[in-house]
C-alpha cells in the first residue's frame, strides 16, 4: 500500500493544526489527527449542494452560501444547481485552506473558485449570517464532521440552539438549511424542528472505508407563511 505524503500544513485559527496529505489519487484534510474531508467524500459532499439548491429552479436571483470550503464539491455542486443569476457565496475560516483550492486541490472539483457566480469570503460563516436578515434561498453547511463529531470545538456554536437561530434569520422564507455529517444526531433534529424548521434527515453514499460508507444530510425548510 502506498505511503501518505504531508503536502502541506497550517494552523487553524483556534490553534489546530491541519494537514493536507495525498496517498496515490486521493487527497485528505486531517484537522488535530482527525480525518475531516477527503476527495472519496465527493459524492456526499455534493450531495449537500444538490439536495440543499433543489428548490431553487425557478428562484429569481437566488443567493446561496455555503459555509466551508472544503476541497470545493459542494461549492461546485451548488453553482451546478443555481439558476442563471444566482450567487453562491461560500465562506472559508482557513486561508491556506483557499490557498489549496487554487492550487494543489483546483481540479479536483472543476475550479469551482475561478466561476464568476461565486464569492468567496475569508471569514467565519456566522458573519455572513449575521449581516442581512432573510439574505439567502439556501445556506449550506460542511464545517466538521458534523454535529456531535467535531474537529474544531469552536464550532460547537454553529449546531447550538443560537447558531441554528442564526440561520433562521438569515434564510428567506422558504429557504432551506442545509447540513453535512458524518453520522445521524437526533438531539440536532430536534433542535431543528423546535426552531420550527420542516426537518428530514438524507442517508447519502460516502465512499471512504473508515469514514462509514453513509452519510447524513439534513434538509431543514423554512415555512413559507
Amino acid at each position: 500500500m502506498l505511503a501518505w505524503e504531508e503536502l502541506a500544513t497550517t494552523t487553524a485559527p483556534d490553534g489546530v493544526r491541519l494537514e493536507l496529505r495525498r496517498r496515490g489519487h486521493e487527497y485528505l484534510i486531517r484537522a488535530g489527527g482527525i480525518e475531516l474531508m477527503s476527495n472519496q467524500d465527493e459524492s456526499s459532499s455534493r450531495s449537500l449542494g444538490t439536495l440543499g439548491c433543489a428548490h431553487l429552479p425557478g428562484v429569481k436571483a437566488a443567493r446561496v452560501l455555503v459555509g466551508g470550503l472544503g476541497m470545493g464539491y459542494t461549492l461546485r455542486a451548488a453553482l451546478d444547481s443555481v439558476p442563471a443569476g444566482g450567487v453562491v457565496e461560500v465562506a472559508e475560516l482557513v486561508a491556506a485552506v483557499v490557498e489549496w483550492n487554487r492550487g494543489l486541490l483546483a481540479d479536483l472539483a472543476g475550479r469551482p473558485l475561478e466561476d464568476p457566480r461565486s464569492e468567496l469570503h475569508l471569514g467565519d460563516v456566522r458573519a455572513r449570517m449575521r449581516a442581512l436578515p432573510s439574505r439567502y434561498d439556501a445556506i449550506l453547511l460542511d464545517v466538521d464532521n458534523g454535529p456531535s463529531a467535531l474537529a474544531h470545538k469552536a464550532n460547537n456554536a454553529l449546531y447550538s440552539s443560537r447558531g441554528l437561530e442564526m440561520a433562521w434569520l438569515a434564510l428567506k422564507p422558504g429557504g432551506v438549511f442545509g447540513v453535512w455529517s458524518i453520522s445521524d444526531d437526533h438531539r440536532f433534529t430536534a433542535r431543528l424542528k423546535r426552531q420550527g424548521f420542516e426537518t428530514r434527515a438524507e442517508r447519502v453514499h460516502g465512499s471512504r472505508i473508515g469514514r462509514g460508507r453513509f452519510h447524513v444530510i439534513w434538509l431543514a425548510r423554512k415555512p413559507s407563511g
